[in-house]
């Protein structure tokens, strides 16, 4: 979530300015819970945490559904963001420009895929589990989510900026994880970003998340499989290579030949000892973030 110092913000810092709802986002940034539970743990009354939780919401920091459970109805909280960006230089962000791109997480144009691995649309699943030559099937451009356990997928993103328009950073933001035979929390993966051939960096992803069910998975998905993962933003700027704001390399954005016509995004989970591994991509429809992979890119012209 990227703030500034508007008016706009302000609600994000009204709703961080209270113990109680930081000590909300430290719990569900472990589990989703519902209210019985958030007031369990902080030894507060049902309403006051509903309260608080509403704040929350209403700031964007939390997201809740209803779920009927033995007969009752509960309200579920999970966290809707996952780190906060704080931009102070209104100059700086006055001569900024920027242009998106939103890429379906089906919508690659070359990959590579080893079992476990699948693809599957809001829908249903394409073809069969473990099965890569479905990777190749047309209704893929519909999906949203992928798995394997070693490989990767390529992007071709049009580059729609003019000769004159300078690119300062590249901002790419997505739903990640590990893939695990079923779920498996603590399978660490060392996960590649690539663009345009060149290696900006690598994360590692420290596991395969489903002890509870993603936000927003169909019905149909099964519960034993992966249900979420985490949103990640990769920057490239003139200084080096960042994930959530921490530099994993010396690549800065003269490296990455951001003129060219198209730009090519590779994400690759390589191959690694037994016990860890893979990724998983969520898109619309999947995961507990509603996107799919988005470039931003910001220019001066």
């Amino acid at each position: 979530m990227n703030l500034t110092t508007d008016s706009e913000s302000l609600r994000v810092y009204e709703a961080l300015a209270s113990e109680a709802r930081l000590q909300i986002i430290d719990l569900l940034d472990m589990k989703e819970m519902h209210i019985k539970e958030l007031a369990s743990a902080l030894y507060l009354s049902s309403a006051i945490v509903s309260t608080h939780v509403n704040k929350l919401q209403k700031a964007g920091l939390v997201s809740c559904r209803m779920k009927r459970i033995n007969g009752g109805t509960y309200k579920f909280c999970t966290l809707s963001a996952d780190f906060l960006q704080i931009r102070l230089s209104k100059s700086a962000h006055a001569t900024r420009k920027v242009v998106e791109v939103a890429v379906p997480v089906g919508h690659y144009t070359d990959f590579e895929a080893f079992p476990t691995c699948g693809i599957a649309t809001v829908e249903k699943m394409i073809g069969h589990y473990d099965n890569p030559t479905y990777f190749l099937d047309p209704e893929r451009v519909h999906a949203g989510i992928l798995w394997f356990a070693r490989g990767f997928v390529e992007y071709k993103v049009p580059n729609y900026l003019f000769k004159d328009q300078i690119v300062q950073e590249i901002e790419i933001s997505m739903e990640i994880g590990s893939e695990a035979p079923h779920i498996n929390e603590n399978w660490p993966s060392d996960i590649r970003f690539t663009i345009n051939g060149t290696v900006v960096g690598e994360w590692t992803s420290p596991g395969d998340f489903g002890q509870m069910r993603g936000r927003l998975m169909p019905e149909w998905w099964h519960d034993d499989v992966n249900q979420y993962g985490l949103m990640k933003v990769l920057r490239i700027n003139a200084n080096g290579t960042y994930i959530d704001g921490q530099q994993i390399s010396d690549v800065t954005i003269k490296d990455v030949q951001w003129e060219s016509k198209q730009w090519t995004l590779r994400i690759s989970a390589e191959e690694t000892s037994r016990g860890r591994g893979g990724l998983t991509l969520f898109g619309k429809g999947f995961g507990n973030y509603d996107q799919d992979i988005v470039i931003r890119s910001y220019y001066i012209s």
